[in-house]
């Protein structure tokens, strides 16, 4: 799953068996690299809207023939939505590409860029309701897992993990970000189609477990609830300490044993998804106020959002003697602090990117000239291109979704120009984004369908059109 690919063969198998794939004509030099019309798993027509008039703007034709197939790449492979289930309620499972599982994460993400345009589309808003309804089940099952199967599997391949596993789940990796993005899928959904049919039984049942397992967490009186080991080779699959992980003081902060990348944590506190939950409280207690009237709730989110909020700025800054005040990645209440970046998100390069701290805050701009230079481990700079990689992948793998982060959170044009054109050179000729990159060579890349990427790849370009940068994207040159 995480071997080096080559892009040739995924070129010529991939591209070969999508070229009859069109709704629209094609760049003579470039083949629609999207599954044929009948093959794709879900339409939207105000995607294909979308699409259309992003590339009637677009004079680069590679960077157009791009945006076509990695936009709508979720909705085109990865989404299996059904209009109506045993309930009456729409219900949609979407894997993460390569992986046939349902990360809350990922899934949320992934379909992310596509609410803005679910208003006038019904069909694609009544299948966004279904992610949301389907998530929220899956939080009832086990607020502490990460990753869904689509019905009970109980031979699955993570069962023999040594946590409290059940067949729902896939993996059982506890962490604080996977609630966080639930809670901003449904924030956006609300502001975006104004819909409120999805907030009812189950989504108060949600946000409840939401908040008692962020409480847990803080390990106030002891430990906590989760513990988790593996039988694996690898360090990062599985918890020190008997699965308890290391220790924590508790100061208000929110333990997560694994990060975003599904890595364990060195030092739980992970500043980044903590950032995360602060603000995502302070949506959902929205909700819960506007929507459901339900005060008690929503003052329980904010009350909890203001504590860590206020640990945040105690523990998780760290004065470096080079870029002044940044903040660590990980920290534990003892003073101790882990100062790195790794490149899935949230991560502190992308906090400004999901609006959990200002762009022009000064803490968050040292620390983002810190996260892109050499003095973050995980930065790596090659003949390829550049960008933060992470453990997960390991040496001289850079991310193309860090590249993208880089770009979502700069307001510098020279800068943003630099990371379109290196997200153009290092696709190893296939048209999509991959998990990694070879620094000095592109063509060996991991993870050649990754649909969080593709479709992240396509609102960073709708964004910067959006933002009246559309010059700046056609003086590109390759």
């Amino acid at each position: 799953m995480k071997r080096i690919l080559i892009a040739a063969f995924f070129s010529m198998v991939c591209l070969a068996a999508n070229a009859s794939a069109s709704e629209a004509p094609q760049d003579a030099t470039r083949v629609c690299n999207r599954p044929a019309i009948g093959k794709r798993m879900f339409r939207s027509d105000a995607v294909e809207k979308k699409i259309r008039e992003i590339k009637n703007l677009l004079t680069n034709r590679r960077l157009a023939w791009m945006f076509e197939g990695c936009f709508p790449n979720t909705l085109d492979t990865t989404v299996d939505f059904t209009e109506s289930d045993e309930n009456g309620l729409p219900d949609t499972f979407v894997i993460t590409g390569d992986i046939n599982a349902m990360w809350l994460r990922d899934s949320a993400a992934q379909v992310f860029p596509y609410v803005q345009l679910a208003k006038d589309d019904r069909h694609l808003l009544r299948m966004l309701a279904g992610v949301l309804l389907r998530q929220f089940r899956c939080i009832n099952t086990d607020p502490y897992a990460n990753a869904f199967n689509k019905r009970p599997m109980p031979d699955g391949c993570w069962q023999s993990d040594m946590t409290q596993m059940k067949p729902e789940i896939h993996e059982r990796k506890w962490e604080v970000d996977s609630l966080c993005y639930v809670l901003r899928l449904a924030y956006e959904y609300w502001i975006q189609t104004g819909d409120t049919s999805v907030f009812g039984d189950s989504w108060l049942e949600a946000v409840s477990n939401i908040l008692a397992t962020f409480r847990d967490q803080q390990r106030k009186t002891g430990r906590g609830n989760y513990r988790f080991q593996r039988k694996t080779e690898r360090q990062l699959d599985t918890m020190n300490n008997d699965g308890w992980g290391a220790p924590v003081r508790p100061v208000g902060l929110i333990a997560s044993a694994f990060r975003p990348s599904d890595d364990a944590t060195t030092l739980l506190f992970l500043t980044p998804s903590n950032f995360m939950a602060v603000h995502q409280l302070r949506n959902a207690a929205e909700i819960l106020s506007s929507v459901n009237k339900r005060s008690d709730m929503a003052s329980q989110c904010r009350t909890l959002a203001d504590e860590v909020e206020a640990a945040l700025k105690q523990y998780a800054i760290y004065d470096h003697p080079k870029y002044g005040k940044i903040y660590a990645y990980e920290t534990d209440g003892f003073g101790n602090h882990l100062l790195m970046d790794d490149a899935n998100v949230p991560s502190l390069l992308a906090m400004a990117y999901l609006q959990d701290v200002p762009a022009n805050d000064e803490i968050y701009q040292n620390t983002r000239r810190f996260v892109w230079s050499e003095d973050n481990p995980y930065f790596f700079r090659g003949r390829a291109g550049e960008g933060i990689g992470g453990p997960h992948i390991g040496y001289d793998m850079p991310w193309p979704m860090s590249i993208m982060m880089r770009a979502f959170t700069s307001d510098s044009d020279e800068e943003i120009k630099e990371c379109i054109e290196m997200l153009m050179q290092t696709d190893a000729g296939t048209g999509f984004m991959h998990e990694s990159f070879n620094k000095d060579d592109a063509r060996q890349f991991t993870r050649a369908w990754f649909a969080w990427q593709n479709t992240l790849f396509g609102e960073l370009i709708i964004k910067l059109i959006s933002d009246g940068r559309i010059d700046l994207i056609n003086s590109i040159q390759l």
